[in-house]
């Protein structure tokens, strides 16, 4: 059985807070599609999911990190830009007992990007 790895979800219908134009790219999937196409050329391990809403329009782009047995963090205001720095806090993260990594350690632009903590979500039987 291989490791488990964090999870990014990334919501891909985000319009960070503003208009659209018909057929242009929303930026939650520039997002996504930038952290797939880092994926694929790197050896980071994340399972990189999408979704069609967080429900967090005005603090676009959003998206969560997730890990059996770890704290769940809810993201917002991110960008493309973010991409590197996401999947080295998820490194990080996955690296930590709990998955809480304070501001300070986490890369500078991610400094104040979380909006909220959920506990995990494993309900016992």
């Amino acid at each position: 059985m291989s490791e488990p790895r964090p999870r990014l979800i990334v919501c891909t219908t985000c319009r960070a807070g503003r208009d659209v134009a018909d057929g242009e790219a929303r930026p939650g999937a520039l997002l996504h599609a930038e952290l797939s196409r880092l994926l694929t050329e790197s050896n980071a391990h994340v399972d990189l999911r999408e979704v069609a809403c967080l429900a967090n329009c005005e603090r676009g782009c959003s998206a969560a990190l997730a890990m059996p047995g770890k704290w769940t963090f809810f993201l917002g205001h991110l960008t493309p830009d973010h991409a590197p720095d996401l999947l080295t806090y998820a490194a990080a993260y996955a690296a930590h007992a709990t998955g809480t990594i304070m501001p300070s350690r986490r890369p500078a632009s991610l400094r104040n990007v979380v909006l909220a903590r959920l506990p995990h979500l494993e309900y016992a039987a």
